[in-house]
């Protein structure tokens, strides 16, 4: 009887640390790729956006193939401008961040899009999403 509670016990134990598991929470440094999508992909050639987060990013590397222009990083909203094709899904930035867990509340706006030929672009349809 004995030995029956005590393996009772070890199944209660067991099945409460399995259900206290779960996904863990991801804090600290880490990165951001930002991500275009647009209803012209392969046929602009510049765009200027906006990152805002709750703290000051800590990095900023462009895609392959572009050339950034960016205020100095700081403060809680930096402005950047890219240079050369862009194609929809693909990271034109990757951005550093203090802390990984605040994911959600950093943003993206885009402020214009250029064509090859410099004209610009009605904003419909383009969205940037900022994914680990």
């Amino acid at each position: 009887m004995k030995r029956l509670g005590s393996v009772a016990l070890l199944a209660t134990a067991i099945v409460f640390g399995l259900s206290c598991g779960g996904e863990p929470t991801m804090s600290g440094p880490g990165t951001l790729k930002v991500r275009l999508t647009s209803p012209n992909s392969g046929m602009d050639s510049a765009i200027v956006f906006t990152i805002t987060g709750p703290a000051a990013l800590t990095s900023a590397v462009p895609g392959s193939g572009f050339r950034l222009f960016q205020q100095p990083l700081g403060g809680t909203s930096t402005k950047f401008a890219l240079v050369g094709q862009l194609n929809t899904g693909a990271t034109i930035l990757t951005i550093g961040i203090q802390d990984i867990g605040a994911l959600s509340q950093y943003s993206g706006t885009i402020t214009g899009v250029a064509q090859p030929n410099y004209q610009l672009r009605p904003l419909g349809g383009y969205a940037l999403a900022l994914t680990r």
